[in-house]
């Protein structure tokens, strides 16, 4: 292949013509391919999947991390212990084309790399590594580390996607309408375009599309400006300018708040998370639309088809016996990692993502004697699988992972499990009859993992926050626990609030339920496979950003 000019490798749907690129600093396509941490990357992942369905016009733009987020590895007391090692991807193709930008006032080289669309049927990508020979060491460390901990290096990162990024489709004679930023981290992208278009700010603004996903300011990464400047991140812009761009006065660079100054149209990532970001940045000035496109995931990569096939034959001993036969394979997993042996005759809860502390990993955890009457209730028996990565350097978060892993060691039936990826996530989706998710309403943004459990026969426990309230059919496809005033709740009155009422349903409906009322329960589990399929399905969520955001 010709990548100096560089055509899309299929024929493109009449519908998706939007000449489009795609930037994301991590996208979860397959296990084999370690470039992701978490929900952001698996919704990047399921985007260029349906993208590659549809037929779209769009190309992926990632980083090729060399030693990946990192490997959750276990002490020899069963803790934490992240480990980096690193990969080789044989399926990737060398592009040939090696260019350099300015990073830190210093030229350094990138080279490119592609995964074409056959590989793992998915819009074609590109990704990008400075770990050549040409470059010193340190800035052959920029594509090391998914979120290096460093704070210069993450910026060289940022600076990497974004004007690497941009730099690489004109290397390319590779001509995109749309430049894309899932999350403020490809924002360099815009500076480089400003440069290229001598300060035409309305050139960028006709290209530039933002997907905000952090509901919260204070969530949103910020950084000393002049440090931003000494990186080479404005591509040449003086801070004064920039400063006139973002319209504030100090020197904390926001970038999310910048992105919404310099793009045409943004997104928030479900219908409750526009309301909250219109809220929370309508208060500055200049910034463009924020409209809702809730995330989603794609249906064919993440579904059970045999699940779904013998529902929509209402079949219902194939139904059962499939799902015992999933639950089985996903203990085989709980048994080589901790030795438990779990029954797949037993009601099993899940907790599993990314582990941060608005999520609340361990609040089940917060009333010991209710946990325990839980975890040895004869009459409603029970088995509980934690698992998730925090980030490395969240040592909050990890000392959540080793409390769990230490409270596991008193229970046979209860599982702390390591390598929180794509296999593994499919696997507890499939191995668990309750999806629990209990983050701070409204801190979640979208939390798309409720998603794919559904796909998979199980049934979602939730707080009310991010894309369940456009799902929950409280007691008919899921379980849904009450909103408190959580604007005038300490956040020890929150959390006790949400832990009561989660023992309540659980405890009072959802295991008399499965256990007493089984034809009931499989109601609510095929109703919430039905309800998920398609509009949940990242296919529709593909589609919606050429109507709302691509489209001028």
């Amino acid at each position: 292949m010709d990548f100096k000019n560089f055509k899309m490798p299929y024929s493109i749907n009449k519908d998706f013509t939007e000449k489009t690129a795609y930037f994301s600093m991590e996208f979860a396509i397959d296990q084999a391919l370690k470039i992701y941490s978490g929900g952001l990357g698996f919704l990047a992942g399921s985007h260029m999947r349906s993208a590659y369905n549809l037929k779209q016009d769009i190309v992926g733009i990632g980083i090729l991390w060399k030693f990946g987020y990192y490997d959750q590895a276990r002490n020899s007391d069963q803790t934490l212990l992240p480990t980096w090692t690193k990969k080789m991807y044989s399926f990737l193709e060398d592009t040939g084309i090696k260019f350099q930008i300015e990073i830190h006032s210093a030229p350094v080289w990138v080279k490119a790399f592609y995964l074409k669309p056959e590989t793992f049927d998915t819009a074609p990508m590109f990704f990008l590594s400075t770990d050549v020979p040409e470059n010193d060491h340190i800035s052959k460390t920029i594509s090391h580390r998914l979120y290096d901990a460093n704070e210069s290096t993450k910026l060289a990162q940022y600076i990497l996607l974004g004007k690497g990024g941009a730099k690489l489709l004109d290397m390319m004679n590779f001509e995109r309408e749309v430049y894309h930023l899932n999350e403020a981290h490809g924002l360099p992208a815009a500076f480089y375009l400003l440069n290229k278009y001598g300060g035409d700010m309305e050139k960028v603004k006709e290209k530039l599309v933002f997907t905000t996903h952090t509901p919260e300011e204070a969530g949103n990464e910020k950084h000393n400006i002049h440090l931003c400047s000494d990186m080479s991140y404005f591509s040449g812009l003086n801070i004064d300018a920039v400063k006139d761009i973002e319209g504030v006065s100090d020197d904390r660079f926001n970038h999310s708040l910048c992105a919404l100054k310099m793009a045409r149209v943004s997104n928030a990532v479900s219908q409750l998370h526009g309301e909250v970001s219109r809220k929370m940045w309508n208060k500055y000035d200049g910034i463009c639309e924020i409209k809702a496109i809730t995330n989603a995931q794609e249906f064919k990569y993440w579904a059970d088809k045999n699940l779904y096939k013998a529902k929509d034959k209402n079949d219902n001993s194939a139904f059962d016996e499939r799902k015992k036969l999933l639950k089985k394979r996903a203990f085989k997993i709980v048994a080589d990692q901790t030795g438990n042996l779990f029954d797949e005759n037993t009601f099993t809860i899940v907790w599993a993502r990314r582990f941060a502390g608005y999520k609340r990993a361990d609040l089940l955890l917060h009333d010991k004697q209710r946990f325990e009457k839980l975890l040895n209730n004869p009459k409603y028996p029970v088995q509980i699988i934690w698992a998730g990565k925090p980030y490395p350097m969240d040592y909050s978060s990890i000392s959540t992972f080793n409390s769990l892993v230490e409270e596991s060691k008193n229970y046979k039936n209860m599982a702390v499990l390591t390598g929180y990826e794509l296999a593994l996530s499919k696997s507890l989706k499939q191995g668990s009859d309750l999806w629990l998710n209990n983050p701070r309403v409204p801190r979640e943004a979208s939390g798309t993992s409720g998603m794919t459990a559904s796909m998979n026969g199980s049934v979602n426990l939730s707080t009310d926050d991010g894309w369940i309230p456009e799902f929950a059919k409280n007691g008919e496809n899921s379980f849904v626990t009450p909103l408190a005033d959580y604007d005038n709740l300490s956040i020890y009155d929150q959390d006790k609030f949400d832990l009561d009422n989660l023992y309540d349903v659980l405890e009072n409906e959802i295991l008399p339920m499965y256990y007493d009322e089984p034809k009931r329960w499989r109601e609510v589990v095929k109703n919430a496979m039905n309800d998920v399929k398609d509009q949940f399905n990242s296919d529709r969520m593909a589609t919606e950003y050429y109507e709302q955001i691509y489209r001028k």
